[in-house]
């Protein structure tokens, strides 16, 4: 077991044990916000043909050299039309966007730049070659346009479809359990006694589970007992792809994770040398990876942004640029200093703006570990580095938070 590890340490040692990557194939209609388990090429070229952006007239360029053209109709394209008349000299075709060009024309003048008399038509405008869209200029037949581990957003759905795929093989959504530790918790809504506090972690910690692509299932408080614990950390074990603890990490006598992991667990890391949330730990139990988070609510929504989260991207295949992540690495110029801490990454709640061409940051409430409203107050977390300050109008690491 590794003790007071760097953040870069822990995800490192995290990753030598990741989720398992199984896949399944779902239909469109199920696809959106999942993750793409391969690479997707197209079974088209898109456009399939060449075709019009504008609704006009499509016609020989050479015919429209001089405004006031007098040009003989002779037919119409629209979009889905099998047969297209060829277009002679002297000639235009009504076409409409998305309808395909007539063989003959090479250009096409916009129907406002254009009047209608009979059976022809009178050119007021330029013939434009540029308003034709060409055969596959947006994609050829067997191009990879969507790379495995994109999430599956509503523009990379549509694609899809575009391409032909009415099925695509995503990552499967790894069941992930949630278990809150604590004598002094209460689920919400029920009624409080003296000394208790309403239990917030594992719905939030639920909530980013999701929002990673996971299936989260909670289950019932444990109260501070060690064999409570046991018996719900090996029914976890037995039904669910990993585990997340919430509480119990640190080192009071009560914190009966960390003794249990210690005792019959296997602890790859316990602490990481972070501001808040230093006290995590991470291992396996009966073989499935654990988390165990701390019981202060911010440094568990800390901990998983930093740490948790980019393990459970890793181990979908989530690719950087367009894979599941729950925040932006961004510069923030700050408008008050900021404190950091001796020897520990500094992650403190700020609120990011844009000024003018600058991100700006400020903070706007008390900073504790147990001021869940803190998250909700700010869209952002300092990256000071350790025993490093900001002073108003540093620019710093800072993440922005999505």
């Amino acid at each position: 077991m590794e003790k007071g590890v760097t953040l870069e340490r822990a995800l490192e040692i995290a990753l030598t044990n990741p989720l398992p990557r199984k896949t399944e194939l779902i239909s469109l209609d199920q696809a959106s916000g999942r993750i793409l388990a391969i690479d997707l090429a197209s079974k088209v070229d898109d456009p399939r043909f060449d075709n019009s952006a504008m609704d006009g007239w499509a016609v020989r360029q050479s015919d429209c050299q001089v405004l006031g053209n007098r040009l003989k109709i002779i037919g119409t394209s629209q979009a889905g039309s099998k047969e297209v008349p060829f277009v002679g000299e002297g000639e235009a075709c009504c076409i409409m966007t998305g309808a395909p060009m007539p063989a003959g024309s090479d250009a096409i003048v916009m129907i406002e730049d254009s009047k209608s008399i009979g059976n022809h038509v009178i050119i007021n405008g330029p013939a434009r070659p540029e308003y034709i869209r060409k055969r596959a200029e947006n994609l050829e037949k067997g191009q990879v346009a969507l790379v495995g581990g994109s999430v599956l957003e509503s523009a990379a759905i549509s694609l899809s479809a575009t391409m032909g795929h009415n099925q695509l093989e995503v990552v499967q959504k790894p069941k992930i359990a949630i278990i809150g530790v604590g004598d002094e918790l209460i689920p919400p809504g029920e009624p409080l006694s003296d000394g208790s506090i309403y239990e917030s972690n594992t719905y939030g910690i639920a909530s980013l589970v999701a929002r990673m692509g996971g299936m989260p299932m909670r289950f019932a408080l444990i109260q501070d007992s060690i064999e409570s614990l046991r018996e719900v950390l090996n029914y976890a074990s037995i039904k669910c792809d990993a585990i997340i603890t919430s509480g119990g990490v640190s080192m009071g006598k009560w914190d009966f994770v960390r003794e249990i992991m210690e005792k019959e667990g296997e602890i790859a890391f316990w602490r990481v040398l972070m501001r808040p949330g230093g006290p995590p730990l991470f291992g396996s139990w009966s073989g499935k990876p654990i988390f165990g988070l701390p019981g202060n609510p911010v440094s568990s929504h800390v901990v998983f942004t930093v740490l948790v989260a980019p393990w459970i991207a890793h181990s979908m295949g989530s690719v950087e640029e367009k894979g599941k992540r729950l925040a932006n690495k961004v510069r923030v110029q700050m408008k008050e200093p900021l404190k950091g801490a001796a020897n520990k990454l500094c992650m403190r709640r700020i609120s990011i703006k844009q000024e003018g061409d600058a991100l700006v940051g400020s903070t706007e409430t008390h900073q504790g570990s147990g001021n869940i409203h803190s998250l909700v107050a700010h869209n952002g977390l300092s990256m000071l580095p350790p025993g490093t300050h900001a002073e108003s109008g540093d620019t710093i690491d800072a993440l922005w938070l999505l």
